[in-house]
């Protein structure tokens, strides 16, 4: 179900994930104003037993349960192994901490600790079930009214070689006092802020067929987003375009209050630049540009300092250099929604973006940001040639243009 407002998309739903080379497997996307969270189901368990643990991010590795203390009810349940990872401490994603703040986060969890661990090797395909949130297990013992942790989570719970009853959920011990619950837990979290999605295989005019993937600011990649639908995955792209169109605007607010009003921020977003040298691997890099006061700015990354509006890839005067939206006759590619920008000096550089609503908030900024620098400038004269003759050439924006003899400041008779 969708819940919109005026301001802010918010949208959860089901699709696939592919991450790296793994098989593509089911998830939850939640949306929210600031941040795309993509969410795996799993069980996860209440316990409050002692344990020993090794790894962490110094090994590149989570914490991993290294002993269980005897006679213990961690150990008597048959539900914690040693090789189990820890990937949450009460809801706290411990996945990429180092052993010491695992250990720490442990120490002030509590007396009752709710955990969420995974064997380290993925469960065979054989042991998948079906995800269902709806999925209810008889519970194994029905005096103590204790479910069974496992029926279908991807990532078996405490899945472990010497286990053989793995399939069947009345087959896990249970014990009074445990209870375990299945929940989607996070898997990745993507900030909006900056961040940037796209269709395309990365670098190519390659379109994937209903799947995207998203990329934060960072670099952290979402991983391939399979859509049930083409209709979803426009959906999904449109309200993902909507909360980063409306983050940054709020941010160019909040900017905008240090600088003078003729330096003022009137457009920020990403984009795709294609490459102008046709033997390049990557036809196509991620570009980011700006329209700020009288420049157009072309950067490799967002400006977030003062400094870096210094350091601008190119920086383009907006009232010399032409815009022009491309139709389907003039693209170069199987890219769609694609503008080209031409310099004063000749030069042509090319754009694609990823949606039609993208390409309509690009011209209406670049309108509004010519339109305010002419007002400001009133009039501009260049220096040129005529029949041999250095001329000069004014641009009056209220009276037109005017052509006069650079030395002796002598107007032509036959004005423009």
């Amino acid at each position: 179900m969708d819940f919109r407002t005026a301001c802010e998309e918010t949208k959860t739903g089901i699709c696939l994930l592919q991450d790296g080379n793994q098989e593509p497997f089911k998830v939850r996307l939640h949306l929210a104003k600031d941040i795309l969270m993509i969410q795996e189901q799993d069980v996860i368990c209440v316990s409050g037993e002692p344990f020993y643990s090794g790894g962490g991010a110094e090994h590149n590795i989570p914490v991993v349960i290294s002993k269980i203390s005897k006679e213990q009810r961690a150990e008597l349940s048959g539900l914690l192994f040693i090789g189990d990872a820890i990937l949450q401490i009460n809801g706290i994603n411990v996945r990429k901490c180092r052993h010491e703040e695992v250990v720490q986060v442990l120490r002030n969890a509590g007396e009752e600790v709710t955990l969420t661990v995974s064997f380290l090797k993925r469960s065979p395909a054989f042991l998948k079930l079906p995800l269902n949130e709806d999925c209810a297990c008889a519970p194994s013992d029905q005096s103590s009214g204790t479910s069974s942790p496992l029926c279908d989570s991807g990532l078996h719970l405490n899945y472990h070689p010497n286990n053989t009853d793995t399939l069947s959920c009345s087959s896990w011990p249970t014990s009074p006092g445990l209870r375990w619950e299945k929940r989607w837990c996070d898997l990745r979290l993507i900030p909006l802020l900056h961040s940037r999605f796209s269709q395309y295989v990365p670098g190519t005019d390659l379109s994937r067929q209903n799947a995207f993937q998203v990329i934060a600011v960072d670099g952290v990649c979402s991983g391939i987003i399979q859509c049930l639908s083409a209709e979803d995955c426009v959906d999904w792209l449109q309200a993902i375009a909507t909360n980063i169109s409306n983050l940054t605007k709020h941010n160019i607010k909040k900017i905008n209050r240090n600088f003078p009003v003729n330096q003022q921020i009137v457009y920020m977003g990403w984009c795709e630049a294609r490459e102008q040298d046709p033997l390049q691997d990557r036809v196509y890099s991620p570009t980011f540009l700006a329209l700020r006061g009288s420049c157009l700015y072309k950067f490799l990354a967002p400006p977030v300092t003062t400094w870096d509006w210094t350091r601008a890839e190119k920086t383009f005067s907006v009232y010399e250099i032409m815009c022009k939206i491309l139709k389907d006759s003039d693209l170069l590619d199987r890219r769609k929604h694609c503008f080209t920008v031409q310099s004063e000096s000749g030069e042509d550089l090319y754009f694609s973006v990823e949606l039609e609503s993208d390409l309509a908030q690009w011209e209406r900024a670049f309108q509004t940001a010519t339109f305010l620098e002419v007002e400001r400038i009133q009039c501009k004269t260049y220096a040129c040639v005529l029949e041999s003759h250095l001329m000069g050439l004014t641009i009056d924006f209220s009276t037109g243009f005017i052509c006069f003899d650079a030395a002796t400041k002598v107007m032509c008779s036959d004005q423009l």
